[in-house]
């Protein structure tokens, strides 16, 4: 799919990657302290949707800033620094 710019909505998209960007980096300060944070206290931590922060954690996970160590019930999330 090509994508087309338009000067509107390239402004839209840059303060969309830009407020994902301040969010992922909440997320990591915010599991840095605390390992055992789970999907549900880092959404109310940060008013945000738990969909929104499964996004973030998917997207932290794929670029190698993020790890999830055992199970989802009783693992706990490892930072990679």
């Amino acid at each position: 799919m090509k994508l087309k710019f338009d000067s509107t909505l390239g402004y839209q998209l840059d303060a969309m990657v830009e407020a994902l960007t301040k969010t992922s980096e909440k997320i990591i300060n915010a599991l840095d302290h605390n390992h055992a944070m789970t999907i549900a206290e880092l959404a109310k931590t940060f008013g945000l949707s738990i969909r929104s922060i499964e996004r973030n954690l998917q997207k932290l996970k794929k670029e190698g800033r993020l790890g999830r160590i055992g199970p989802q019930k009783g693992g706990y999330w490892e930072v990679v620094k």
